[in-house]
């Protein structure tokens, strides 16, 4: 991959409410902002990418064109900035930022986060070719968020809402949702997902204070799953107006409700912007889609050859306590296979995360791995949450590599069993360089 230019000025730890800073930015280069395809604008906590991923494949299977905008990304950094359905290239990533950083050198005073800076690079690079739509994911929050620029979004989804990035958003859902809701724009409908009750009342008050058309899960539509032909199948409810079937091509029960969230989503937009779309494009969409590191069945490579042929291995980006939720349900649901965790995780401060994180496995998980995330630029030290998990009560062991966690599973049990690798999306990079190494 070709190195990107360093450019000056840039402080990643400098997180400031609101949009000046990359406003200013933007306005230096030109004022991309004001020249992108009309953008789907997805904020929340869990499910973000999946309905993304959703969304995406129901407008490229109705014809569209797309752009698409996620953090963080797994392996290569060009998955960040994709441009009508691929990675950017090397080539173009580095002019982009070569262009930024003339910018940032002529204007010393100019400051920004890493994620302002990337998020100024990757508007330019939407407003420079041309699209159907811009898929635009938050990176951590809405009110505060870089991508917040964006004044008229074709519609706004807010996906589940939990703690997370707490130091930031805030200790409570009220305050957190507060935060995600800043993506609610005047006169633009906006998606609700799932939400605990706090949540909703504030997102519902927010679409009513700008202005906003709600759809609301539980109040303007709900789903139901049903088991038809030995597999489960999806139909959502709109008013009282019944889609479907659906089957959900993505993993995990969890699925289901983003798959929803989408279906719902993509009925709104085909009736005010997109008409091309139509009820087998969603169909095809919902089943099509893909999305990596979410409840990823890893079925080929080097990890997978080192188990007998009965073991499974699931690869999940699950980090916080939404996630590990859903995913301990969506494992529950499976047959009774002994499970083994394979966690590693961002360095943390309060390790009661990690409890409650953990919890949700407690009475599943028969041995937890501890490794260090290779990948993760502040990776928690294996041995460090070995310590934490030990004292949480758990049976642990801290391993060097995936390879060596891998060995120690199997060698654990005289049975087929299920190992999940899970803690940090950053472990997919880590996956994908073990797979590629010779045994």
């Amino acid at each position: 991959m070709v190195s990107m230019p360093h450019w000056p000025h840039p402080n990643t730890n400098i997180i400031q409410r609101g949009t000046c800073r990359v406003q200013a930015f933007l306005d230096l280069l030109g004022s991309p902002e004001e020249n992108l395809p009309p953008v789907i604008h997805i904020s929340g906590t869990n499910g973000k990418g999946s309905v993304l991923a959703y969304l995406k494949a129901i407008l490229e299977d109705a014809g569209y064109t797309t752009h698409r905008y996620i953090s963080p990304h797994l392996i290569r950094f060009n998955e960040r900035i994709e441009l009508l359905g691929d990675e950017i290239s090397d080539d173009a990533l580095f002019l982009l930022a070569e262009q930024c950083r003339v910018i940032a050198e002529q204007n010393p005073n100019l400051q920004y986060s890493f994620f302002e800076g990337i998020t100024a690079m990757a508007f330019l690079a939407f407003s420079q070719v041309k699209a159907d739509a811009l898929l635009l994911e938050t990176g951590m929050g809405g009110e505060l968020d870089a991508t917040n620029v964006i004044e008229n979004p074709a519609i706004s989804i807010i996906t589940t809402v939990s703690h997370d990035h707490t130091e930031f958003l805030g200790t409570t859902l009220a305050e957190i949702a507060h935060e995600k809701a800043g993506i609610i724009k005047p006169n633009c409908p906006c998606v609700i997902s799932w939400q605990p009750e706090e949540v909703l009342d504030v997102l519902r008050d927010c679409c009513l204070s700008v202005g906003a058309q709600c759809f609301a899960y539980g109040k303007d539509w709900n789903l139901e799953v049903h088991n038809e032909g030995n597999s489960n199948t999806l139909y959502v409810y709109v008013h009282k107006e019944r889609f479907g079937p659906y089957k959900v091509g993505l993993r995990g029960i969890h699925q289901f409700l983003n798959a929803a969230t989408a279906i719902v989503s993509a009925y709104i937009l085909r009736s005010n912007l997109y008409q091309q779309i139509t009820h087998e494009n969603i169909k095809n969409g919902v089943l099509k889609a893909k999305w990596p590191a979410r409840m990823e069945l890893l079925t080929s490579g080097v990890l997978n050859a080192m188990m007998p042929n009965e073991w499974e291995l699931i690869l999940d980006g699950a980090h916080n306590i939404g996630g590990a939720e859903m995913v301990a349900a969506s494992i529950r649901g499976m047959d009774k296979k002994p499970l083994y965790l394979i966690y590693g995780r961002t360095i943390q401060k309060d390790p009661t995360k990690l409890g409650a994180f953990l919890e949700y496995f407690r009475d599943i998980a028969k041995m937890i791995c501890c490794v260090t995330v290779k990948y993760e630029p502040r990776g928690e030290k294996g041995a460090v949450i070995h310590e934490v998990i030990e004292k949480l009560g758990f049976r642990s062991i801290v391993c060097e590599s995936l390879k060596d966690a891998i060995l120690a599973c199997v060698a654990d049990s005289d049975i087929s069993a299920r190992i999940l690798i899970c803690g940090s999306l950053y472990l997919a990079g880590d996956v994908s360089e073990a797979n590629a190494e010779a045994r």
